[in-house]
């Protein structure tokens, strides 16, 4: 096969093309507030009410983004009938029972990663999903981005030949006194679950799900991980293939991911889960590079709002570029490497 010219396009939509949606959000912290933001400015869905443990900053979070309705319970959030999908941004030890709340009370919901805290959790929320028949949906926003989709396209054409090595690594400095949550055993904390899912869960749009995992780290004072690296391999579909994965909270690495086959590699700077360029490099040295993206940084949390609303639009439940079987197969990866370093959360 010849070195391409060019790149092929993305093929994800416009955000501002899916049909509005009306939203609830869980938990107004970092995260969903970037979510918000996000939503606000490149998409046509509408954040509808807002619920905390503490009104004061529901209220403060609704101000903010001018949201109608701020509640002091979730137990309040989902049984408001305005809502239609509700958006779990809390801490990984709550993602189930808030998913669970939300999926009984009819609403579609979209869960923050990591999904749950472990596979038996995945489980119960995807069943239950399943039976009250809404949408459902893990919220890894790296799926949903333009240059993912280049990728996809590439790995599809075998523009790269067979695939031989995965690399991506995820690593910030995030001591306790800036995210104590992330050093907390009972909200889930530890990079792996917090940082190491996006370069496993790029892994298995990549290669699949492996099935030997090979692990080593080293935890924190608290007793969640610190830092974790893991070997991948026996891919069913790349019997040579092997993913190299690595996390950590207490070093800002370079964030980047490269995927190796017999013909060319594809390159993603830092930070690769994020709005990025895609290279392409020959084995000679020859490249080609994407255009630029059209938004930055967690403004590309709009693309996962907007697959999410346009899914409820058209009747389907789960996302076919991100099944529910495949966040379950992912979490059952993320078990067996914390297994392996001997993190054990509290009620597990």
């Amino acid at each position: 096969m010849a070195f391409p010219h060019v790149l092929p396009s993305s093929r994800v939509p416009d955000p501002a093309a899916a049909p509005p949606l009306n939203w609830g959000i869980i938990a107004p912290g970092g995260i969903a507030r970037q979510f918000a933001s996000a939503v606000r400015l490149s998409t046509r869905q509408r954040i509808v009410a807002v619920g905390s443990r503490s009104i004061d900053n529901a209220r403060a979070f609704a101000a903010d983004f001018g949201v109608t309705s701020a509640y002091g319970s979730y137990e309040q959030l989902v049984a408001d009938p305005t809502v239609e999908a509700v958006y779990v941004a809390s801490p990984h030890s709550e993602h189930a029972a808030q998913a669970l709340l939300a999926i009984e009370a009819g609403k579609h919901v979209l869960v923050e990663k990591a999904f749950t805290r472990n596979a038996r959790e995945a489980r119960k929320v995807v069943d239950a999903a399943r039976r009250r028949g809404v949408a459902l949906m893990e919220a890894m926003w790296t799926r949903f981005l333009p240059h993912t989709d280049v990728v996809r396209q590439l790995l599809a054409d075998g523009t790269i030949g067979e695939l031989e090595v995965f690399a991506a690594d995820h690593g910030q400095q995030i001591p306790p006194e800036r995210a104590w949550r992330l050093h907390d055993p009972k909200l889930a904390g530890g990079a792996l679950l917090d940082l190491g899912v996006y370069p496993v869960s790029f892994a298995s749009f990549v290669l699949g799900r492996p099935d030997a995992v090979l692990a080593s780290g080293s935890l924190t004072e608290t007793g969640v991980d610190r830092q974790v690296s893991a070997l991948l391999t026996r891919f069913a579909d790349h019997p040579h293939a092997q993913a190299l994965v690595s996390c950590t909270l207490a070093a800002k690495t370079p964030t980047t991911a490269t995927i190796s086959g017999s013909l060319a590699r594809i390159e993603l700077d830092g930070d690769f889960y994020a709005p990025n360029r895609v290279r392409l490099v020959s084995p000679s040295g020859e490249s080609i590079t994407s255009e630029a993206p059209p938004v930055l940084g967690h403004q590309g949390l709009a693309y996962e709002a907007a697959h999410f609303a346009q899914l409820v639009a058209d009747g389907f439940t789960e996302s076919p570029q991100l099944p529910l079987d495949e966040t379950i197969a992912i979490m059952e990866v993320l078990d067996e490497i914390r297994s392996q370093v001997r993190v054990r959360y509290p009620g597990e």
